[in-house]
C-alpha cells in the first residue's frame, strides 16, 4: 500500500528498526533513533542492493518517488544507480577542486615551462597579474559553472578605470585558460568565446622615441649629468648602446656576459622570440659594462633591485629615470631606445636591413632565411655596434650633424 504524508508523520520509533514500504522497491526505514530514511531496493546483474534516496523530512514523499523513478530508468537500461551516485560525488568534489583560480595557476605553470614556447620571466609576470584581476571576481568559481556574463563582468571592471589594453589583453588570457580547462577535459567549451567584439577597442599609441639625431645628443647630456641611483644611471647610459627590450636588459646576469670576448648572449627563455640572443658590445658598451661589474659583480643580476640582489630592477625604474630628466611618456621611453637606434641606423644607409633587424632581435617567419642570416650578418653587425656607439659619442659631444649620405643601392 502507498505511503502517505500522514502515516510518514505518524510513524514513531520502536525498539527495532521497521519499514513503511511504498511500492517499486522503495520504503522508509525508521530507526529507533527517531530516523526516517528512504531506501530503494533493486537488483542489478542478479544482485540485490540498496540505494540511499535521503532523509525525511528533508526529502518529502514525492521527491523520494521522484529519486526512485529516475533510478529505475537506469537500471531499465543497465545502470547502477549506486554506481552513478558514487561517480557523481566524485565528480561534483572534481569540481568544487577545479576553481578558475586553481586552474589558472596550473595553465601559468604550465606556460612558464612550456620549452621554446614558454613564457619569459617579464610575459609571465605581466600575465599572471592580469590574471588576477580576473580571478577578483570569478577566482573561486568552479569553472564549469563560469558563464559568458560572468567573465564578461569581471572583465568591465578592469574596462571601467580606463585600463582598455589591459582588458583587452585579460580577457585573451582567461580565454586561454578555458581553453587548457578543455584541453584537459574539466570543460566543455571557452564561454570567452561570444565575448569577442564586446570590449571598447583601445587605441593603439607607440613608444615615446627621440629619433632625431640633434635632440638624441641632448637626451644623452641629460643622462650623464642624471643625479639619480648610480647603477640606474649606468642603466641609462648602456641602454641607447645595446638597444635591447627594457626587459632584457633589467633581467641581464653576469653569467650571460663575455666582456673580454664583447660579448653578451641572451637566453633563449628570456627573449620574446624565444630563441637565443647574441649582442655584440662595442667598447664603450664594455667599458660600462665594465663599471657597473665593479659595483653589481660578479655574479647575479646585472641591475639588481635596490630592495634585494635576488630581484632585478623594477620594470618602472628606467622611465622613471627618464621622467626625472624632464622627458615625458610621449616624448622618451625605456623602450624607444630601440626605435631610435632602429631608426638612425636605417636612415644612415651604411647596414643591410637585416642586420639592424638582428641586431633587434625581431623574427623572421622563414626558418631557413633566419638561419641564414643569423650568420650572414654577425660580422657586419660588430662593426655596425662599433659605428652605433661611436656615432651616439658623436651626438653626445654636440659636434656638427653632417646629414647622411644617400643610401648605397645592391
Amino acid at each position: 500500500m502507498a505511503l502517505t504524508d500522514i502515516a510518514i508523520r505518524n510513524a514513531k520509533p520502536g525498539d527495532k528498526p521497521f519499514k513503511l514500504t511504498d511500492g517499486a522497491g522503495m520504503f522508509l526505514l525508521v530507526t529507533p533513533a527517531g530516523g526516517k530514511l528512504w531506501r530503494l531496493k533493486y537488483r542489478i546483474e542478479g544482485r540485490e542492493k540498496l540505494l540511499a534516496l535521503g532523509a525525511y523530512p528533508e526529502v518529502g514523499l514525492g521527491e523520494a518517488r521522484r529519486r526512485r523513478e529516475e533510478a529505475r530508468e537506469l537500471i531499465a537500461i543497465g545502470k547502477d544507480p549506486s554506481r552513478e551516485k558514487q561517480r557523481d560525488k566524485v565528480r561534483a568534489r572534481i569540481q568544487s577542486a577545479d576553481t578558475f583560480k586553481a586552474i589558472c595557476d596550473e595553465y601559468c605553470q604550465k606556460r612558464r615551462r612550456d620549452g621554446v614556447k614558454g613564457w619569459s620571466p617579464a610575459t609571465a609576470i605581466r600575465s599572471e597579474y592580469l590574471l588576477s584581476l580576473v580571478c577578483g571576481s570569478i577566482g573561486k568559481l568552479p569553472i564549469g559553472e563560469i558563464e559568458p556574463a560572468d567573465v564578461l563582468t569581471a572583465i568591465r571592471r578592469i574596462e571601467g578605470k580606463g585600463k582598455l589594453e589591459s582588458a583587452r589583453r585579460s580577457l585573451q588570457l582567461t580565454g586561454a585558460v578555458f581553453r587548457y580547462a578543455v584541453a584537459t577535459a574539466r570543460l566543455a567549451s571557452d564561454p570567452t568565446r561570444d565575448l569577442r567584439g564586446a570590449l571598447t577597442a583601445p587605441t593603439v599609441t607607440h613608444y615615446g622615441a627621440i629619433t632625431d639625431a640633434k635632440q638624441v645628443g641632448g637626451l644623452l647630456r641629460a643622462i650623464d649629468d642624471y643625479e639619480g641611483g648610480g647603477i640606474t644611471k649606468l642603466a641609462l647610459q648602456i641602454a641607447p648602446h645595446v638597444f635591447v627590450r627594457p626587459g632584457e636588459l633589467r633581467h641581464a646576469e653576469w653569467g650571460e656576459f663575455d666582456l673580454d670576448g664583447a660579448l653578451w648572449i641572451i637566453p633563449a627563455g628570456k627573449m620574446k622570440m624565444r630563441k637565443a640572443h647574441h649582442v655584440p658590445l662595442s667598447r664603450q658598451a664594455v667599458a660600462l659594462f665594465r663599471d657597473l661589474h665593479a659595483i653589481t659583480g660578479p655574479d647575479g643580476f646585472v641591475f639588481p633591485s635596490v630592495r634585494t640582489r635576488a630581484r632585478p630592477m623594477s620594470e618602472n625604474t628606467l622611465n622613471a629615470g627618464l621622467r626625472r630628466l624632464g622627458y615625458s611618456t610621449e616624448e622618451m621611453t625605456a623602450h624607444g631606445f630601440r626605435a631610435m637606434a632602429s631608426t638612425l641606423l636605417n636612415e644612415s644607409g651604411k647596414w643591410h636591413p637585416d642586420a639592424i633587424e638582428r641586431a633587434l632581435a625581431h623574427g623572421d617567419t622563414d626558418k631557413v632565411r633566419a638561419a641564414y642570416h643569423r650568420g650572414a650578418h654577425w660580422n657586419e653587425r660588430v662593426d655596425m655596434a662599433q659605428w652605433w656607439s661611436d656615432y651616439l659619442d658623436t651626438l653626445r659631444k654636440g659636434g656638427d650633424i653632417v646629414p647622411f649620405p644617400d643610401r648605397k643601392t645592391g
